[in-house]
């Protein structure tokens, strides 16, 4: 029997957000700051929803 795949993470760790659109922890910050990515708090944990990084991305593309 074959286990199901893993769904996709819905929020995923600064360092791996950061990697994942391929900028430093610092850019990412600062989009954070400017309202461009959104965050979750989890107990003290910070996550990135991917949700937030794929319109990011959209909009980057899109702006052109």
């Amino acid at each position: 029997m074959k286990a199901a795949p893993s769904p996709d993470p819905i929020c995923v760790r600064v360092n791996d957000a950061a990697r994942m659109i391929g900028v430093g922890r610092t850019k990412l910050y600062e989009l954070i700051a400017a309202g461009e990515v959104e965050t979750v708090k989890l107990g003290k944990a910070t996550r990135i929803t991917t949700a937030s990084l794929h319109d990011l991305i959209r909009r980057q593309r899109e702006a052109g």
